[in-house]
């Protein structure tokens, strides 16, 4: 039996399931958490089937994300996506189910299931939902098609990564020709943004420093998102658009972040693997892709100096 068909074979047994994904969702993160919400209760109708996290404003298209306070879970499962660490997984505890499974596609920091599927050569998780469903020979619909299109779409920036493979291709035909999908008008609501966003990024390609070894970073503090009238996600949103700079082989947007009382940076290269230094800084996430959370700008200057560091390395 596959992992595919055994999770299929875990999933029937519960009448409660909870989905959970990762603090701070992305695109791939609520679509393979509402598709797979979706597609399970298509599949099994009268089961109890709730999504849970964080609401994230920016993609509410996707979906509502439910509390489960009230709700007995002891009995029950829970299937956490798109999170490879304990500390990441939002709105819930994995100590109030009676059993685990995590679908991932990031590198292994905690393993904390009962089953365990992680594909590091996925594109997304979303990618992951979508094997899962032809697998088991589920009928997916036009809505969790667009759900799921939009996951893999956001986690390989419209397929620019390396990590799309012809498997992701394949896999994306089929969804394609099955909900016969308008992919085409989905990237606007994936893509468009306020007037405010397109200046403030003027103002990150403006104030960019470049380091000798071709470590670019900018450090954007509370009073100028502020000025420019945005939130502290608003450079995430933005950090794939250096990766065709010539002088840029790693970039690192540093934004405070003060009703968290923390400061984001949002890690990309076209070099070296980064997410070895991410990790040790208490973040993680992909080769070429990886977050961090620093308490102080002390901490951000240990960042770009380890940075600008492993560069000089590759370089050499």
């Amino acid at each position: 039996m596959n992992i595919y068909k055994q999770i299929f074979k875990v999933i029937k047994k519960y009448d409660t399931i909870v989905i959970a994904r990762h603090i701070g969702a992305d695109p791939d993160a609520l679509g393979s958490q509402f598709a797979l919400k979706e597609i399970i209760l298509k599949t099994f109708p009268n089961k109890k089937v709730y999504a849970v996290g964080n609401p994230a404003s920016r993609f509410k298209f996707f979906g509502n994300n439910e509390k489960i306070d009230n709700i007995d879970t002891t009995k029950g499962l829970l299937i956490v996506l798109d999170t490879p660490d304990i500390k990441r997984i939002d709105g819930v505890s994995l100590n109030n189910f009676e059993y685990v499974i995590k679908m991932d596609h990031h590198p292994i920091i905690d393993k904390y299931a009962n089953i365990e599927l992680i594909d590091e050569d996925s594109c997304s998780t979303s990618q992951l939902i979508l094997e899962f469903i032809f697998n088991n020979k589920m009928e997916i619909n036009k809505e969790i098609g667009e759900k799921l299109y939009l996951g893999i779409v956001g986690d390989t920036d419209r397929f620019l990564h390396d990590y799309t493979s012809s498997k992701t291709f394949s896999l994306v035909t089929r969804l394609l020709e099955e909900t016969n999908i308008d992919f085409t008008s989905l990237y606007k609501v994936l893509y468009q943004r306020p007037i405010s966003e397109i200046r403030f990024e003027g103002y990150i390609y403006q104030n960019l420093i470049l380091t000798e070894n071709g470590v670019a970073y900018i450090k954007i503090i509370d009073r100028k998102l502020k000025e420019f009238g945005v939130d502290s996600a608003a450079a995430g949103n933005m950090i794939n658009d250096l990766k065709f700079v010539n002088e840029i082989i790693v970039w690192v947007f540093l934004t405070e972040d003060i009703k968290s009382n923390l400061i984001r940076a949002n890690i990309r290269s076209v070099g070296p693997y980064i997410n070895d230094v991410a990790t040790k800084f208490g973040g993680g996430g992909h080769k070429y892709a990886s977050g961090v959370k620093l308490k102080t700008w002390d901490d951000s200057d240990k960042l770009i100096n380890e940075l600008d560091e492993l560069v000089k390395n590759y370089k050499n």
